[in-house]
This record gives structure tokens, sequence and C-alpha cells, in this order.
């Protein structure tokens, strides 16, 4: 069965976007940003909500810009053909390689899990993310911790008051900057 992984860029005080909505500190230097296309290789199909497809529609014409080096355009030809479910009321159509969903996200893990493949399910924003792990769907957590306090805003990790053990799988510092972190959760 294919894993269902929740990997994000998070602040130190466990954030994905600041209480104004911005998210301006998670840009990756060079060495994070070869991790997120590394990463990117071992998905079959990214789950994600509104939020985070708009954010990601930049990378479906990147292509187009003269101003892109070398690793962007390979993350833009790793990004654009990848099978993207866009969880979304609001939406009425969605670009590119991607379906729009307005159903249960479980039966669609379900559904995604149940077709051949190897490659992860994985599952980008923090509200769908916690969709998912209220009803044990996620199998790892991936951080990349930036150094930065926000203070506030969107938290990485659900807040529902449910106890989830985890393993720690993998660490890694990038530079004297950035720490990643992996943990599967303990079934």
């Amino acid at each position: 069965m294919r894993s269902v992984t929740y990997s994000m860029g998070v602040s130190l005080d466990g954030y994905i976007v600041g209480p104004d909505g911005g998210f301006d500190w998670s840009a990756p230097d060079a060495e994070v940003f070869r991790y997120w296309i590394d990463e990117i290789r071992g998905v079959d199909v990214h789950v994600m909500g509104r939020r985070l497809y708009e954010t990601m529609l930049y990378w479906e014409t990147a292509e187009q810009e003269a101003s892109l080096d070398e690793a962007e355009i390979e993350w833009t030809g790793l990004w654009k053909p990848l099978p993207k479910v866009v969880f979304s009321t609001t939406l009425s159509t969605v670009e590119g390689n991607a379906r729009l969903v307005s159903g249960g996200l479980v039966e669609e893990i379900e559904r995604l899990r149940a077709e051949p493949g190897e490659g992860e399910i994985a599952i980008g924003g923090a509200t769908l993310a916690a969709e998912a792990a209220a009803a044990g769907l996620i199998d790892e957590y991936r951080a990349v911790v930036y150094p930065v306090l926000v203070g506030g805003g969107i938290p990485f990790f659900p807040r529902d008051e449910r106890q989830v053990g985890l393993e720690l799988v993998e660490t890694r510092t990038f530079g004297a900057k950035f720490v990643f972190l992996r943990y599967r959760v303990v079934r």
C-alpha cells in the first residue's frame, strides 16, 4: 500500500504561514531546494487544498520565464506533469495535470491507495493535512524547519488534542540554518 506523507516547510515555532498569511520567510536556499526536488521524485500524486494549489500554479507556466535557474527548470519539469488532486468547494476548474474534488478526503485517499504504483501520496496544506491526520491517514510527517519565529498563523501540526506516536526515521541539517525531520507514525 502506498504511503501518505505530509511534508512542508515550517517555522521553528510550528507554523507554515505567519499571522499575516505570509510565508516569504520559507524561501529555500539552493541546498533545501535540491531536497524538495529529490523528494518530489518519489511522489506519484499530490493531494492539496485550494490555497496551496493556487500558490503552486506559478510552476505550471514558470518555464516561460527566462530568469529560471537550472534547479528551478528541473523542479518545473517534475512538478508540471505530476498528477494533482485539488480539494475545494470554491473553485470550479483547475489547470494543468490536476483534477478537482469536492468529495471526501478519506474516500479519495483510499481510492488512490488502491491504484497501482509505488510512489507516495503527498498531502500539502495544513488544513487538508489536519483532516487526513484526524482520520489516521498520514504515514509520515516531514518538516524542513526554518530558523524563524513567526508568532502565530496556520500551524503545521493539527491542534485537535489527539496524541499520535511517532518514530524518528531521519534527520538532516542543511548548512548551519535548516533542519529536516522525518517521522513515521507508529501504528
